[in-house]
Order: structure tokens, then C-alpha cells, then sequence
């Protein structure tokens, strides 16, 4: 049975890695998906403990953040803010600092990737009105967002997971993450204002007609949704902050006020909720309780502290979030090292080495993929090489903030 748990956990884990399975129609969530069942069809798991497997809390604190980011966005928040900040009568290396913060801000509070899919076209359709080349401030846009979102436990997915299953203070984790992610943003701005200097404008005039035909797409403001939206924010950054109440209940409590609309309809919001990215939770949490059941996780994490690679030291836990980061994605990465975060730096360090390493390929991140995608759909092309000429410097530059950090947050702690 052991062989087979094992057969089945690398098969999901070689789909994570490529994206989905040579000759089959599948993408990552399939893949997940396939190995849970195929863990309970070979009996290692029955259904109920397969169900008990899942980490309730974490999907519960995460649908409940899309409710919340849908109701933003069908408010027409996103598209409001991205119009105000493109409007500021200020030259493009102070409009891309604009950018940067207010994106950081929004996806350290909502979904980073729910601020990339609706900022993203607005976004470069506002730079071409003002015939500034869109590429940089994209960037900007998917870095930012992925950056900011490591500032706290409701940035991402990954944060989300780290903080519920290792139960992390939310006020304690901001904290430690504050400083690598300031100095982060500010050396995120100083390389694309450097890399863009005297280009900032489009390489050709824009098509009046068609960005006409483009806003008429976004949504309307609404002052009191996105009113609604961000009182039920405010209010569950104070419950997190100042009591204990547990952050997955509040949450679905909030997510439960916004559903009850006389104007938006409960399908409009459901709609918006990214069902495929719950379903990968749920598949990888069965198959990784499978393995972790065989014993097979606990052998390999003393093999490799035999061989002075201990997990649980600050300097393996880096690299091996960094490396798998960019193997397999941070979700999975983050829940392989979790059995491993033991000491008190490990939850943060891995939430944001995770978040932080996914700016260095357009595939390391959900957020870099929307955006790319995004202005292909607007003609504008972002290739791989253009991405890693940002991505490289940007994820070198603020690992080794973060490096410094933990190393002079764990020496004084030392002392």
C-alpha cells in the first residue's frame, strides 16, 4: 500500500510541476483531484477520513476572502481606484510608485489575485490613454501584488493555509513581514523606474475606439457595495487583531452579511469565486495526508537532517520553500515544508519566501500568469524573457532582504 501511496503522491506532485499530464486533458486542479480519488479507490483512505484530512478552516478563510473580493469588484472598487491613481497629475516614475503601493496595500487586505484580474486591463488601457508604454506598470502590478500579499496572513492562498494550520497571531505576523515587504516594494520600484528610464512612452498611439469599446466593459462604481465591502474588510482586520475569535468563523460570518444583497445577486458572487483553486486544496490535502500516514514524510525529513540539511534550521527551510516554490508552485510547496515548520520563524519565513519567489518566472505565480494573460488580451505581449529581465533582480532583490532579515531577527533572538 505504502508503494502505491508513494506512486500516486509523485504523479500528483509531476503534474503540479508541469502544469498537468502528457496525453491527458488536465490541468494542476485535475491533477489533485485524480490523485484524491485515487488514494480513496485503492482503499488507503476510506471517504470519511479522507474528508477529515481536509483543513476546514483554511478553505473556510479562503472562500469566504473571494465572497468579500467579488463583492469589490462588482462594486466596481477596482476599476474606480486604477481610474483615480492613472488620473494623478504626476510624471510615470511617481505614477509607478502609486501603482506599487495601492496594489500592495489592496492585495495584503483581498486576494492578490483577484486585484491583478481586476486591475490588470484597466490598468493598461489608463497608460495608453496617457501614451505611456503599459508594459512596466504591469509588471509593477503582478510584483507588487505578490509582494504585498506576503505582508499578511490574508495576502494569498499560501498565507491563508500557514497561518490557519500553524495558528499564527495575525497581529505578530504583520509585525515580522512589514519590514521585507516595505523594502521589498521600494527596491521593486527602483529597479522598473531604472529599467524604464527614458522610455516611458508607447511605442505606437492607441486606438481610441477600441479602449472606448474596453471601458465600457468594467463594471459601474457603486458607492455602497464597495461602502459594504469595505466595512465587512475593516471589521474582520479588527477581529483579527484585537480578539481571539477563530479568523475561518468571522470570515464566513462576513462573507454570509455581503450574500444577503438586494442588488447583487448570489450567482453573480458564487460566480467569482475560484471553485478550481479549493478543489486543489482539497485534493493535495488528501494526497499529502496519505503519504504523511505511510511515514515515508518523516523518514525523508530525518534523512536529510542526517545529511545537514535540517528543515527545521532557518537556512534549509529557505531554500527548500525557494527551490520547491518555483518546482512545484507555492501552494504545494508551502503544504510539503509545513509538517517541518516547528521553531517560530518557520510560519513566516515560509509564507513569505513562498509568496515572494513566485515574481521569478511568469509561472511561479497565479497573479504573474492573470496579468500576462490580461494584456495579451489587450495586445500587449509580456514574454518570459521580458518577465525574468523584472522578475530576476526583483525576486533576488527582496529574498535577500528577507534572508537579511530572518538572519538578523534569529541572531538577536540567539542573544
Amino acid at each position: 500500500m505504502t508503494a502505491a501511496v508513494v506512486a500516486i503522491f509523485v504523479v500528483v506532485y509531476l503534474g503540479m510541476i508541469l502544469g498537468g499530464l502528457p496525453f491527458l486533458q488536465l490541468d494542476r486542479t485535475g491533477v489533485a483531484l485524480l490523485g484524491a480519488i485515487a488514494i480513496v479507490a485503492i482503499r488507503d483512505l476510506t471517504p470519511h477520513e479522507a474528508a477529515e484530512a481536509i483543513h476546514l478552516p483554511t478553505l473556510l478563510l479562503l472562500f469566504s476572502f473571494m465572497v468579500i473580493s467579488a463583492q469589490m469588484r462588482l462594486g466596481g472598487f477596482y476599476t474606480w481606484v486604477t481610474r483615480a491613481i492613472a488620473a494623478l497629475p504626476v510624471g510615470p516614475p511617481l505614477l509607478l510608485a502609486a501603482v506599487i503601493l495601492v496594489v500592495a496595500a489592496l492585495s495584503a487586505v483581498f486576494s492578490n489575485d483577484v486585484v491583478c484580474l481586476a486591475i490588470a486591463p484597466v490598468l493598461a488601457d489608463a497608460c495608453l490613454r496617457r501614451g505611456l508604454d503599459p508594459v512596466p506598470f504591469l509588471l509593477a502590478l503582478a510584483c507588487a501584488a505578490n509582494i504585498g500579499s506576503a505582508a499578511t496572513l490574508i495576502g494569498n492562498p499560501q498565507n491563508m493555509l500557514i497561518g490557519e494550520v500553524l495558528k499564527l497571531p495575525f497581529g505578530g505576523y504583520f509585525l515580522e513581514a512589514i519590514v521585507p515587504v516595505l523594502l521589498g516594494l521600494a527596491a521593486l520600484w527602483l529597479l522598473l523606474a531604472w529599467q524604464t528610464r527614458g522610455r516611458w512612452r508607447a511605442p505606437q498611439p492607441a486606438d481610441a475606439e477600441e479602449l472606448a469599446r474596453h471601458e465600457a466593459g468594467y463594471p459601474p462604481f457603486d458607492g455602497w457595495q464597495t461602502a459594504k465591502g469595505l466595512a465587512v474588510a475593516a471589521a474582520l482586520i479588527g477581529i483579527f487583531l484585537f480578539t481571539d475569535l477563530p479568523r475561518d468563523v468571522a470570515a464566513l460570518t462576513g462573507a454570509g452579511l455581503l450574500l444577503m444583497s438586494r442588488k447583487l445577486h448570489s450567482t453573480q458572487m458564487l460566480g467569482q469565486v475560484d471553485w478550481e483553486l479549493l478543489v486543489l486544496f482539497i485534493g493535495l490535502f488528501v494526497v499529502n495526508h496519505a503519504l504523511e500516514q505511510t511515514g515515508v514524510t518523516a523518514q525523508a525529513v530525518q534523512w536529510l537532517a542526517a545529511q545537514g540539511f535540517a528543515l527545521s534550521e532557518p537556512a534549509p527551510m529557505f531554500a527548500a520553500a525557494l527551490l520547491l516554490s518555483n518546482v512545484v508552485s507555492n501552494v504545494p510547496a508551502v503544504m510539503l515544508l509545513l509538517p517541518a515548520a516547528t521553531e517560530p520563524f518557520s510560519g513566516p519565513m515560509l509564507a513569505l519566501v513562498s509568496t515572494l519567489a513566485g515574481n521569478l518566472f511568469i509561472v511561479g505565480s497565479i497573479a504573474n500568469i492573470i496579468v500576462v494573460d490580461a494584456a495579451r488580451k489587450q495586445g500587449i505581449a509580456i514574454d518570459w524573457r521580458r518577465h525574468l529581465r523584472t522578475g530576476l533582480p526583483v525576486t533576488l532583490a527582496t529574498l535577500g532582504i528577507t534572508a537579511a532579515w530572518f538572519g538578523w531577527r534569529t541572531g538577536a533572538l540567539a542573544l
